[in-house]
């Protein structure tokens, strides 16, 4: 992996979900490059071989926040801030020391257990959130579809580290995929380590689109008895995988007493 400087740009962005104003990406690409992922429309580079960092990501930032009250800024939303060179470059961890430094909060999703490393910044912060984001029960499916991640159990077994260390945890099961995915079974798996989970359906605009391509590979491949069952589904939120599945989720929710957020 090719890791170089990007062109000037800014590093705080409007952020469109609930409740967040800013979001922060500390990298432009992402190693993890998950076959399914909405951002590989939008790539500027290609993700299997190059990822571009900010020259000095913390100097920078610091002048962007001088005109916001401190708030809780969103990190994960087009790469995901843990992949595998964070581990070297650290910029994640320089925006977490100036947030809190600057009296803001972060609000984390990720693939990887690599955010355990900076629990003690986000127990000092004020209302800091960290989730992982799964969709698979083992990992031998996982590999096909995002094989460049850590295992689901290793991203589960962080969650309940940075529960038990006073940060609050949730989760995105996501992308749910059609008679692939038990989202149950991972819901039971989630559960303990979690204050909510949000459910995501895998949603694909148009069938020219990268990450469609990157699956309808896969499941010719490795699902070729699916296939034909998966991409109505994926293409038609009215199909009766999902109507089942959220009238099963509802339920579970009610019987359980979990918080399910579900947007499928």
């Amino acid at each position: 992996m090719e890791i170089k400087p990007c062109a000037n740009r800014p590093v705080l962005n409007p952020c469109t979900l609930e409740d967040r104003n800013y979001q922060v990406d500390p990298y432009i690409g992402c190693e993890h490059y998950c076959y399914y992922c909405y951002a590989l429309n939008q790539a500027e580079t290609d993700w299997r071989k190059e990822v571009l960092i900010y020259e000095d990501i913390a100097s920078q930032l610091e002048s962007e926040l001088a005109d916001i009250p401190p708030q809780t800024i969103y990190m994960g939303w087009i790469t995901d801030p843990y992949q595998p060179c964070e581990a070297e470059y650290r910029q994640t961890r320089q925006v977490l020391e100036l947030l809190l430094e600057k009296g803001f909060s972060a609000s984390i999703l990720t693939k990887s257990a690599l955010v355990l490393r900076d629990v003690d910044i986000l127990q000092k912060m004020d209302g800091a959130h960290v989730s992982v984001s799964v969709a698979f029960n083992d990992n031998r499916t996982r590999s096909l579809f995002e094989a460049n991640t850590m295992d689901t159990e290793q991203r589960i077994a962080a969650l309940h580290q940075i529960k038990a260390a006073g940060v609050r945890t949730g989760a995105l099961l996501c992308p749910v995929i059609p008679y692939i995915t038990d989202a149950i079974q991972l819901i039971d798996m989630l559960a303990p380590c979690t204050d909510v989970i949000w459910i995501y359906g895998l949603s694909i605009v148009d069938r020219s689109d990268e990450n469609w391509l990157n699956m309808k590979k896969i499941l010719r491949r490795e699902f070729p008895d699916l296939i034909e069952q998966v991409e109505p589904a994926v293409f038609s939120k009215e199909h009766a995988y999902w109507n089942q599945l959220r009238e099963e989720l509802a339920a579970l929710e009610i019987d359980r007493q979990l918080n399910l957020n579900i947007r499928l």
